[in-house]
């Protein structure tokens, strides 16, 4: 079926933090208009989400279909695995420059050059397996600017699970999070187990009283089960 498709443009933003050019891709809608707002989606392991998880082509169909309201989205992307784990691990050496980054340098950034909402309702973190931590962490590090997250498979360890404890209840989330049940070992993660983690994130996140939507797939740590998951992830966060 034949629908309006958005832009995508690239872009690059001189990071003073991490001292380095960050490339980006801009996905505007078909229907963009400077006169409008829009809410903003950041998503993290961007060109895997764009060309793997098809999350432009979704936004579009949904879009038309008047179930997803008009939203840009801003995508980052790792230069290699080494540059990822260095800014998406919680111990990687640019890990907390990187979330201070999307917080002080991205978001003015992106609100200086497009009509975006500047309220934490209307701005959303999406990322998979790494990028869902980082995307994970920053709404917990900055909770006054993002309420919204989509976490496919993230990896989780206790000091995830530590920070979640002990984040202020003064702000809440809405979190559309998702783990394969064959994810008991992941070998692109040197076997680790992120199924039994990723139970106990969500134990959490009922604790503390988020709006959480938590599903179980049939499947494992790869973009064969995440694509088809991320349209159901843009249904269930903007409808």
């Amino acid at each position: 079926m034949a629908f309006p498709r958005g832009k995508i443009y690239d872009a690059t933003i001189e990071s003073m933090i991490l001292k380095e050019n960050i490339p980006l891709l801009v996905y505007l809608p078909a229907s963009y208009s400077e006169d409008e707002q829009y809410p903003l989606l950041i998503v993290q392991d961007g060109k895997d989400y764009f060309q793997l998880g098809k999350l432009t082509r979704f936004a579009d169909e949904l879009i038309d279909e008047g179930i997803l309201e008009k939203t840009i989205i801003v995508a980052t992307h790792y230069k290699s695995i080494k540059d990822r784990r260095n800014k998406y691990h919680p111990s990687g050496n640019e890990n907390l420059n990187f979330m201070k980054f999307i917080a002080n340098e991205l978001i003015p950034w992106v609100d200086e050059h497009y009509p975006t909402y500047t309220i934490r309702e209307k701005r959303t973190l999406m990322g998979d397996s790494l990028a869902g931590t980082v995307s994970l962490r920053t709404a917990l590090y900055f909770p006054e600017l993002f309420k919204n997250l989509i976490l496919h498979s993230p990896y989780v360890n206790e000091t995830i699970l530590e920070e979640v404890e002990s984040a202020p209840s003064v702000f809440n989330f809405e979190i559309y999070h998702v783990i394969g049940k064959e994810e008991t070992v992941v070998k692109v993660s040197n076997n680790q187990d992120f199924l039994t983690p990723n139970r106990e994130l969500h134990q959490l996140f009922i604790a503390k009283g988020y709006e959480t939507f938590y599903d179980e797939f049939f499947g494992g740590h790869s973009w064969k089960y995440w694509q088809s998951d991320v349209k159901r992830a843009l249904q269930t966060m903007f409808s």
